[in-house]
């Protein structure tokens, strides 16, 4: 499957580690938590907030994820759009992470010949995702289509100055999301922490910060849990994916999903920790369901 062309389209369609630590052998509590029963109920720690992706579960309707989404006691959607709050909220769940205003994942912030139609967008959805009673919405640099990363970071500034005092007003935070550009979204600018670091820096408000996509990361500069512990001020929500592949984050990955939710959780962060993996066994919410059991430390 490719994993860029799914995100992509889905995105579209509602816009109308440390270093990669090996699993020892014979690791096989990975997945499991002391009483089971306990997830079967939905009755989680605490220590994570969970949300699931929406466009890695598109083939149940929303209602269904949402119901078997509760079930385990996930209480965030990630990358759903204004028309499907109202099925959200039917549930008691929480658009975790807002999208709808991004024009795609390529044009971008880092290119002034998007600015007008980005703002246009932003301005009208950022009070639309107040409204509704949210607060994040992801945004993207960009490909950098030959420019220098000062070229990206001054063009992003000059754009996103602009809403920063509309997403104070309304205290909606901007989100820009790291991918990563070896694999699945080549010539993408923002896909180092320190790129989105600078950036933040440069914007100066707690209404901009990044979503840390740990697939994407360990892709492009793995040392995961260091990178988080220094920078964990700049991140307001977090991916999950199994590297390689971005399949199912279990013990044929190479990632230690355990220690990372455990370094995340001592940061004191209280945002979102969202499954973005692409199941491919056939019990797909079955592997949901596990996801969540190595999360919730």
């Amino acid at each position: 499957m490719d994993t860029n062309l799914n995100r992509r389209s889905a995105i579209k369609g509602i816009l109308a580690g440390t270093a990669a630590l090996s699993i020892p052998s014979g690791f096989s509590a990975l997945a499991m938590p002391k009483n089971e029963t306990e997830i079967q109920s939905g009755i989680l720690k605490g220590k994570i907030n969970h949300s699931v992706a929406r466009w890695c579960f598109n083939d149940f309707d929303l209602d269904t994820l949402c119901i078997e989404a509760k079930k385990i006691g996930i209480t965030g959607i990630d990358l759903v759009g204004p028309k499907e709050w109202p099925t959200l909220k039917k549930y008691d769940l929480v658009s975790t992470m807002c999208n709808g205003a991004e024009i795609n994942l390529v044009d971008g912030f880092n290119d002034i010949k998007f600015h007008e139609t980005l703002l246009k967008n932003y301005t009208k959805m950022i009070p639309l995702v107040a409204k509704a009673g949210y607060k994040n919405l992801i945004c993207f640099s960009g490909n950098k289509r030959d420019k220098t990363d000062e070229e990206g970071w001054n063009n992003c500034v000059i754009g996103l100055q602009k809403l920063i005092p509309l997403a104070e007003k309304h205290n909606v935070t901007l989100v820009m999301e790291l991918l990563n550009s070896k694999i699945n979204h080549k010539d993408y600018q923002c896909d180092k922490t320190s790129w989105g670091v600078e950036l933040a820096k440069r914007l100066n408000s707690e209404n901009f910060k990044l979503l840390y996509d740990i697939y994407h990361m360990q892709i492009d500069e793995g040392d995961v849990i260091r990178t988080i512990q220094e920078n964990h001020q700049y991140i307001a929500h977090f991916h999950t994916g199994g590297v390689p592949g971005r399949n199912e984050i279990d013990e044929t990955q190479e990632l230690n999903y355990i220690a990372i939710m455990k370094a995340i959780a001592e940061t004191g962060f209280k945002g979102f920790v969202g499954q973005e993996f692409i199941p491919k066994n056939a019990d797909k919410i079955g592997s949901l369901k596990k996801a969540i059991t190595i999360c919730d430390i």
